[in-house]
């Protein structure tokens, strides 16, 4: 189940990251769109990493499994 949840993770950022380049070249800079984007991205890269740690403190994820 955590493998699926970090898979979900993964996706969103680089969903995030390509709508934040979509509105840096659409936007030309003007909105706060790409820096809304960037956050979101910054906040997925948080909780995904804090989901590794606590998947190898436990033994859901590890090498092998």
């Amino acid at each position: 189940m955590i493998k699926y949840f970090i898979l979900f993770l993964i996706v969103a950022m680089l969903i995030s990251l390509f709508s934040g380049a979509f509105f840096l070249i659409k936007d030309k800079g003007t909105t706060k769109r790409t820096a809304y984007s960037l956050g979101l991205r910054v906040s997925i890269a948080v909780l995904l990493f804090a989901t590794l740690v606590y998947g190898f403190a436990t033994g859901q994820i590890g090498p092998g499994l």
